[in-house]
């Protein structure tokens, strides 16, 4: 199910969004009543007993239907009122219509819930019932050797005598049971534990039915065990379990309370008993004491043949002229056992030949997701099925990225807030409630972390392909958006019913005219999220119920301005990206305006010092006017980014005007009228900004207007990143203006920012700093102490031409993991590999060193090892 709705809660309830609408009391209370009570009865409707999917669906459309059209009503009303078409009796009775729709819904509701609490004792759930039967089928164990011995020294090694708990973490089909398995049947294991137990848990569950399973396969005594109550059982385990050292696995574990209810029948008797777990959910272990994880990875090429071709031809050989195709095959089941072995099965049951096999490489897809009731839909599916109700739009949503994306986490969470699907929580921005659900997503494992920032966040992440092909089914079915290609143009469309959609034709394609988008598009008036791809002038349509607008344009389109709902608007130029362009004034009327990215360079109008909901702003150039001067203008409160401006003026008023600025990019460049009005001193009053990427580009003749803009530079205390080029400060300045920043985390010093041969550091400083970056200046010499960094982590040294050495006392920061170093010299590349070897001879495994040259180089090549990585 879908929470389909908490925009339109934000009309009713929220204390920032006021849209230019009249509301009356009476009517936006029983709204919003009615709309809280059914989203509650959503999140809970399946722990109802009885709980059936497909009456859920039906009865989640019809809400979904209703509050659709308490949305038009409303959001049209807002067009209406700031475009002069307002009917103001039209309205109010809409909006009763809308109201009784709601209330009718929220009674059918509330007798259901009390009917089905009604039956609840009388139910009873079989353990396992919703496992599928082919994720029983055991997996040839191929590709796990290195898991398989580290897991067997978890399990009998004498590192911990205390009941260690083991989670086997992955996303579905990605062998976690069959890893287990053969874990569990290992001759080692047998003679190592006395108590040998195995259930499977899945997603419904009954306590007494499993602890009943574990008396049977515990105790020989369990006539009278269906007697029993779940105290009773657990007391029998108890007294079993004390007796000798125990193994216990528990396969496919949903959530953390029936582990709970289990774990206190199992005591730490200290003699290494274990409980192993295997899981889709990572953020299963972080909930557990005297946990460790594993997580599952997915199998590499070599692996993924050898288990399709042992699933195929067993102890046989595969035949010559198959081996090709065999490893394409296998290489584009991405690594993941279930998808192997159901295409393994499938040529298993046909004739080996070259041509049906190429035939099967091509249609791989509908192979795999084939309609057969033991499919690899049907367990990913299980996850889906078991996400809570507000995180499935947001799983969803990824479908509106195309295959093999690879995703800034940044880009998700824009669009996500502007879409308006995130669930409110009191004292948590939009952007931070959207971030907490993409990093859910990634500990459920449906969404895969791509690589990390140096604050430990996801930046980018990706979905595999099998969970791919399960969203894309998921969307379809309950028509989350509709994605217009060629092959959907050449009929006619009707998308009245389109909250959605995206647009991946485009004008070089011309099989197809640009007219048939355009009608295609001209049904989609109820349209809340236009995301193309197309170069055609789309946005000319009247589609004016816009909420979130992505698109590439050659101009920027005055006709958005009709489009006054509009929270988040990103536009990409493909035509020039040199000449600017201008944003027309009337960018005030975007009232609901939460999000612009242009992607071009821009002239900004005064007008957007009028548009208080503004949050993040993103340019690729832009030149931001003064505010005007007025007593009282509005302060832009919401604003948190501000990117990236060129000769920002930060005078005392603008800093008034962004209080709350978090995030700031700005450069200056081509004064050749004497200094700047910039007051770029009044940065350090900007007292909540924590990221700040400031740039001077070379003024050759304009000494004073350098002197001017960065003898007073300070920067504000509240600083987690700072980025600066081309600022030459001295390597003194560097401690005393940057070193004492208490809260700074990542440093990048790019192009000449600082100038001088010997950088010498002093105790104090730089006291939470993790990364470092150096680049492009005339470093000679970096003098240091290991207690100078004591949370440094990464070092990147890049293009210093002049720099001797690495300092050997660099080596013994304790949270140091790595050192890059890009185009440096020789003898400091020898440096690094010295350092690296003492560390070594100390028994630091961890530190790993990167070498990039420009060209070849047999000494340094001579260099690499398991840790120094060399290449050119």
């Amino acid at each position: 199910m879908l929470l389909w709705f908490p925009s339109l809660i934000s009309y009713t309830k929220s204390s920032t969004i006021r849209p230019p609408l009249s509301l009356d009391k009476q009517q936006v209370d029983a709204l919003t009543q009615s709309l809280n009570f059914l989203q509650q009865f959503l999140e809970t409707y399946t722990s109802l007993a009885g709980y059936s999917e497909e009456a859920a669906q039906l009865l989640e459309m019809r809400i979904a239907t209703a509050a659709h059209f308490a949305e038009d009503v409303i959001e049209s009303a807002i067009a209406d009122r700031i475009l002069n078409q307002t009917n103001s009796a039209d309205f109010h009775r809409s909006f009763e219509g809308a109201i009784q729709r709601m209330n009718s819904i929220a009674k059918e509701a509330i007798q259901i819930k009390e009917k089905k609490l009604g039956r609840s004792c009388s139910t009873s759930i079989a353990v396992g019932s919703t496992r599928s039967a082919y994720t029983e089928q055991k997996f040839v164990a191929v590709g796990i050797d290195d898991a398989l011995y580290e897991l067997l020294d978890k399990l009998t090694g004498g590192n911990s005598s205390d009941c260690l708990i083991i989670s086997i973490v992955g996303m579905g089909g990605i062998g976690k049971s069959a890893l287990a398995r053969t874990l569990f049947e290992n001759e080692l294991i047998d003679y190592h534990f006395d108590i040998l137990a195995w259930i499977t848990v899945s997603q419904e569950y009954s306590v007494w039915s499993l602890l009943h399973l574990l008396c049977v396969k515990i105790t020989t005594d369990w006539e009278p065990l269906k007697d029993m109550n779940e105290d009773e059982l657990g007391e029998i385990i108890y007294r079993s379990s004390w007796r000798g050292r125990y193994l216990i696995v528990m396969d496919d574990i949903w959530n953390i309370e029936v582990l709970k209810q289990l774990r206190i029948f199992f005591p730490n008797n200290r003699n290494g008993s274990r409980i192993v777990i295997t899981t889709r959910q990572s953020n299963l272990a972080y909930e557990l004491s005297n946990c460790y994880m594993h997580v599952v990875k997915f199998l590499d090429e070599d692996a993924s043949w050898d288990l399709r071709r042992e699933n195929v031809f067993g102890e046989g050989n595969c035949p010559v002229e198959l081996v090709e195709v065999g490893k394409r095959i296998a290489k584009n089941c991405s690594g993941i056992p279930l998808s192997i072995v159901v295409v393994g099965g499938h040529l298993a049951k046909s004739e080996p030949t070259q041509e049906y096999w190429e035939y099967i490489l091509g249609d791989l897809s509908s192979v795999v997701n084939s309609e057969d009731d033991e499919h690899c839909l049907k367990i990913l599916h299980l996850s889906y099925r078991e996400l809570p109700v507000h995180l499935k739009p947001c799983f969803l949503y990824m479908a509106v990225f195309h295959e093999d994306s690879v995703i800034r986490v940044s880009t998700l969470v824009k669009l996500l807030v502007g879409e308006g699907i995130l669930k409110p929580v009191t004292g948590k921005s939009h952007e931070k409630v959207a971030e907490d659900y993409v990093k859910e997503l990634i500990d459920r494992n449906l969404i895969l972390a791509s690589s990390y920032g140096h604050d430990g966040k996801v930046k980018v992440c990706k979905m595999h392909d099998l969970l791919r092909d399960l969203c894309l089914r998921e969307v379809e079915k309950q028509k989350f958006f509709r994605t217009l290609t060629e092959k959907s143009l050449g009929f006619p469309l009707d998308l009245s019913s389109e909250r959605r959609i995206v647009v991946n034709k485009h004008k070089s394609e011309e099989e197809n005219s640009p007219d048939e988008v355009f009608d295609a598009l001209g049904s989609a008036k109820f349209a809340r999220s236009l995301i193309s791809k197309s170069q055609e002038p789309l946005l000319s349509l009247n589609l004016r119920l816009l909420r979130v607008c992505s698109s590439v344009v050659e101009s920027f389109p005055v006709a958005i301005f009709g489009k006054v709902n509009l929270s988040y608007l990103s536009l990409t130029d493909q035509v020039s990206n040199l000449l600017p362009r201008s944003i027309p004034s009337l960018i005030s009327l975007l009232w609901n305006l939460q999000i612009l990215i242009w992607d071009t360079n821009a002239t900004v109008p005064s007008e957007i010092w009028e548009m208080p909901l503004i949050k993040h702003v993103i340019f690729s150039k832009a030149e931001l006017p003064d505010p005007p001067v007025e007593d009282g203008g509005i302060v832009l409160e919401n604003l948190r980014t501000l990117m990236k401006i060129h000769n920002f003026n930060c005078t005392e008023e603008v800093v008034r005007r962004i209080p709350n600025i978090k995030k700031l990019k700005i450069y200056y460049e081509d004064f050749t009228e004497g200094p700047p009005r910039s007051c770029i001193d009044n940065l350090v009053r900007l007292h909540k900004l924590e990221s700040l990427g400031i740039v001077i580009d070379p003024f050759p003749n304009v000494v004073e207007t350098r002197r001017h803009l960065v003898q007073n530079l300070t920067f504000p205390q509240s600083l987690k990143k700072l980025t600066i080029g081309h600022i030459r400060l001295h390597w003194d300045d560097l401690n005393t203006k940057i070193g004492s920043l208490p809260l700074l985390e990542v440093l990048k010093l790019k192009w000449k920012s600082f100038v001088g041969r010997k950088w010498e550091t002093v105790e104090g400083k730089f006291r939470s700093l993790k990364f470092l970056l150096v680049e492009f200046c005339d470093l000679e010499q970096w003098m240091t102490e290991s207690t100078h960094f004591p949370r440094l982590e990464h070092i990147v040294l890049r293009e210093l031409r002049l720099l001797k050495e690495i300092d050997s006392v660099i080596g013994d920061i304790p949270t140091l993991g790595s050192i890059e170093l890009e185009c440096c010299t020789i003898s400091a590349v020898i440096s690094a590999k010295t350092l690296l070897d003492e560390q070594e001879e100390l028994g630091n495994d961890v530190l790993r060193v990167r070498v990039l040259l420009l060209g070849k180089n047999k000494l340094v090549e001579s260099l690499a090892s398991p840790n120094i990585q060399v290449e050119t």
